[in-house]
């Protein structure tokens, strides 16, 4: 069987890698165009591009498909399936027309919720249980094709959004080996999706980072979960960020100022705290603007004028 493989971020890599393993015919590999990244702009290719010109696949980076001729480039390519993976681009109808056994992609939430581009942020933020993966036929409207396979998986309090995309990138690889046999000999049945049950999830702005500290503490600590690594949740203190890499909510058994900076007794699972709409927000490991990532305690240690004060 003829498989093109779409995917760019890390999170497609197990699967492309459990495709080469189970020794599938990889026709080629499509990626996102290499981007300029880091303070140095430098080009950089993305993971999937690197594992896979190493292995000697053939890579291929549209821009678009728009150009009839990239989609007359695949077509000569006679895949049997396209399989997607946080892709990057949404396929026209003239890609979806093309394998035998269609284009299916491999989605890190239960659909139909969380659909967009940030499911596992948005799961973490929301402070679900569990999300899950989702193997789904590929239609024109993002994310609501009928679902070919799903699995849940639960979310632990110490995850972030890069430790849980990782979990489910290897669950979708595992998933999609278990599914491709059925699928193509057609035993499988598509359940198309509940619309009156779909949610939606956006893209977080940098700035989306700053945390508020009227809301409640249990809510600040999903978002630095869910907003770790990307967009990352800070402070303003003295005239620089501040940014909270870790932390952890705690009880507040006294009343004061939302923002309030409090030290904390010995065995507590940091020293340091802020003051919120209700709770403490246990400051763990933090990382002030231009210096290496330290614990708090480390950082009071050398700014004594932090607690006491009020972000």
């Amino acid at each position: 069987m003829k498989v093109v493989f779409m995917g760019s971020p890390a999170f497609a890599l197990p699967a492309l890698q459990a495709l080469m393993v189970n020794k599938y015919d990889i026709s080629a590999v499509y990626t996102q165009p290499d981007k300029k990244t880091g303070r140095g702009q430098q080009v950089t290719a993305c993971s999937v591009k690197q594992f896979a010109a190493g292995a000697g696949v053939r890579v291929i980076q549209p821009e678009s498909f728009r150009d009839t001729g990239e989609v007359e480039l695949l077509a000569g390519l006679k895949p049997d399936i396209i399989i997607v993976a946080a892709y990057g681009q949404i396929l026209p109808e003239a890609i979806l027309q093309i394998p035998q056994h269609k284009c299916i992609n491999i989605h890190p939430s239960l659909l139909p919720g969380y659909r967009g581009p940030s499911p596992v942020a948005a799961a973490i933020l929301n402070g679900d249980a569990q999300t899950g993966v989702t193997i789904m036929l590929i239609q024109r409207k993002v994310d609501s094709g009928p679902i070919v396979a799903q699995v849940p998986v639960l979310i632990r309090d110490d995850d972030t959004t890069g430790s849980l995309t990782g979990r489910l990138a290897k669950t979708g690889a595992e998933l999609m080996l278990d599914t491709l046999p059925a699928w193509v000999s057609g035993t499988i049945q598509p359940l198309i999706q509940d619309e009156s049950r779909a949610s939606y999830t956006r893209m977080a702005k940098k700035e989306d980072g700053e945390l508020d500290w009227k809301w409640p503490a249990v809510q600040l600590w999903r978002k630095v979960r869910a907003f770790n690594p990307w967009p990352g949740c800070y402070v303003k203190w003295m005239g620089s960020r501040i940014k909270i890499v870790t932390a952890v909510s705690l009880a507040d058994t006294e009343k004061g100022r939302a923002g309030q900076v409090i030290a904390l007794p010995r065995g507590e699972v940091t020293r340091v705290a802020v003051r919120t709409g209700e709770g403490l927000l246990g400051l763990v490991t933090v990382q002030p603007e231009g210096k290496r990532e330290m614990t708090a305690g480390d950082f009071t240690a050398g700014h004594r004028n932090f607690v006491g004060s009020v972000l």
